[in-house]
C-alpha cells in the first residue's frame, strides 16, 4: 500500500534550521520520494518502508538534538506532488 506523509518539524532550539535540514537530508538518503516546501516535508512510498524510515529518523533526531515537536499527517495513496525538485 502506498502512502504520503506530511511532516512538520519544530525543534525547541534557537538554531533550528540545521536541525530541520539534517532530518530532511537523512530522509532523502533513505531512497524514499521526498518533497520539501516552506512549512513541511512530504515522504511517499510503501507504507511499511515510509513508516520505518520516519520512526528511525524521528528517534535519531530526538537522540541527536533533544526536544522537538513533529506534526505528522498520513494519507493512504500518493498525492500528485511534483517531485522534480
Amino acid at each position: 500500500m502506498k502512502v504520503t506523509i506530511e511532516i512538520s518539524n519544530y525543534p525547541l532550539s534557537e538554531d533550528f534550521e540545521p536541525i530541520i535540514i539534517d532530518f530532511i537530508e537523512r530522509c532523502k538518503a533513505s531512497g524514499l520520494k521526498v518533497k520539501v516546501n516552506a512549512t513541511s516535508t512530504h515522504l511517499q512510498g510503501d507504507y511499511d518502508e515510509v513508516m520505518s524510515v520516519l520512526a528511525n529518523e524521528m528517534k535519531r533526531s530526538f537522540e541527536k538534538f533533544g526536544k522537538m515537536i513533529f506534526v505528522v499527517k498520513v494519507l493512504k495513496g500518493e498525492l500528485d506532488l511534483d517531485f522534480s525538485m
